[in-house]
């Protein structure tokens, strides 16, 4: 049934067409106006009986009153306004509900709504803080932890996608992408105009995922975009309503993604038979799937824990040290600000994670064992360069579970005391006294410290090119 402000608009659109009064509709079919009355304010559900009454009393069918559509602009407008006058946001304000009368005229009603519509953005603005998202980030890391990184519903899911187009290991082609996205309504269309701001769009009402034309360095990156676009529609995701709500929607994309182009049975079976040989390699993994480093390295820590018993850690890190993306359950000592947060803090330069940036040759993985407080563990790095910088994706594991893994012969070996400021940022003793006001140097300033967390209903994505872009491919 459509919502009870549409339906009682709809009623009292066609009881008006009609020429009637509450009064005469209600001798029509036997209801008192003043239950019509309050059905057509929105304030009671109709029986199914009065429903069919009321259509036959009408001259119309009952689908026609329960139509999802307000009957007219105006109808549309006083609806939005009710709506917006019961949230939370207004409630707040303590100012009385205004009710539209006929007297108003359209223009102040929507003047009236358009002030609802950005007190609306602006109370969504003012949550988007960046401290929030933080503290959004640090809350959904704990809950991910706290799963050892495992979603089974989407394994499922993801299982259900690729056996219904028969693929079940090996490089996942892009026709067989192609098929799963026509199997959920959706065509794969690839364009060169995308908005800067976005990697792929998807225009829900014609059926399209706008993806570029041309392959993203990386392997996979256009299957991998093409898959999240799918998971949208499969996991029934909806505009984000929060940065929370956006971070769980961008991790199940991505996972679904991940566990298509990697399938839990074949990914388990290939890692497993590594466990048992002591070769587990993430290169081995990656190639054996035809996906990027990264990529292979983040679907590992969903299933070492779950499938293979070992609990691990997994870093991604800039050229300057700094933390782009984390994620452990075997005890490392992460660097934390005063939120918990890890993104953006810079790690120990004697993790392998910034000791493999001091490599001269870097095609192949770096490995080493590194003494922390809380344990040794042994860590594999590779390095690569991005659109805009180098960065180092680790895979790290304790010491005890080093025997499954390639590489655990090292003899390289690194001690790293951080959190303790005297490891690695303080300067050695008598060199602050002898250089204190005797340097200078000019700092390489992280511009991204300056921006302002990225807006927009998907954080990051211009609203005003998005909603162009659709439009402008919506006339195609």
């Amino acid at each position: 049934m459509a919502d009870l402000s549409t339906l009682g608009r709809r009623i009292r659109h066609f009881r008006t067409k009609a020429g009637l009064t509450l009064e005469e509709l209600g001798d029509l079919t036997g209801t008192a106006p003043s239950q019509l009355s309050m059905v057509e304010n929105g304030h009671r559900e109709p029986r199914l009986s009065l429903l069919e009454s009321l259509a036959a009393a009408l001259k119309v069918s009952a689908s026609d009153l329960l139509a999802d559509e307000p009957p007219t602009p105006r109808a549309a407008l006083e609806i939005e306004l009710e709506k917006a006058q019961a949230s939370p946001t207004y409630r707040e304000l303590g100012l009385p509900v205004l009710r539209p009368t006929r007297s108003m005229s359209d223009a102040t009603l929507g003047t009236i709504v358009g002030l609802h519509r950005e007190l609306d953005r602006r109370a969504r603005m003012s949550i988007a803080t960046t401290e929030e998202a933080r503290r959004a980030n640090t809350a959904h890391r704990a809950t991910m932890r706290a799963r050892n990184n495992h979603l089974t519903e989407i394994e499922l899911i993801a299982e259900q996608a690729t056996k219904a187009v028969k693929h079940a290991s090996g490089a996942l082609t892009h026709r067989t992408v192609a098929e799963m996205a026509k199997r959920v309504g959706l065509s794969i269309v690839h364009t060169d105009d995308l908005p800067h701001s976005a990697r792929a769009v998807v225009d829900r009402e014609a059926g399209h995922i706008y993806i570029p034309p041309a392959s993203i360095p990386g392997g996979h990156g256009l299957r991998s975009l093409a898959l999240q676009a799918v998971a949208n529609t499969v996991l029934e995701h909806h505009e984000p309503v929060d940065y929370a709500d956006f971070l769980r929607q961008r991790l199940e994309a991505s996972y679904f993604a991940a566990a298509c182009l990697m399938p839990r049975a074949a990914s388990v079976d290939f890692l497993e038979r590594a466990k048992r040989d002591r070769n587990i390699a993430i290169e081995d993994f990656r190639d054996t799937f035809g996906v990027t480093h990264e990529a292979a390295a983040l679907r590992f820590t969903n299933l070492a824990t779950q499938y293979l018993g070992i609990t691990l850690h997994y870093l991604r890190v800039d050229g300057t040290g700094a933390v782009v993306g984390a994620y452990e359950n075997d005890g490392l000592p992460l660097p934390e600000d005063a939120t918990g947060s890890t993104e953006g803090e810079v790690v120990c330069r004697y993790w392998s994670a910034r000791q493999a940036f001091a490599r001269t040759t870097r095609t192949s993985e770096h490995y080493q064992y590194t003494d922390t407080p809380a344990g040794t563990f042994f860590e594999s790095t590779q390095t690569g360069t991005g659109a805009t910088a180098e960065f180092s994706i680790t895979l790290g594991v304790p010491y005890a579970e080093s025997k499954w893994f390639r590489g655990r012969e090292s003899q390289t070996r690194t001690v790293s005391t951080c959190p303790d400021a005297r490891c690695c940022r303080r300067p050695e003793d008598g060199l602050k006294e002898r250089w204190s006001g005797r340097g200078w140097a000019s700092p390489r300033v992280r511009t991204h410290l300056f921006a302002p967390l990225p807006q927009g209903t998907y954080p990051g994505v211009d609203d005003r090119e998005l909603y162009e872009f659709l439009e402008a491919h919506a006339q195609d």
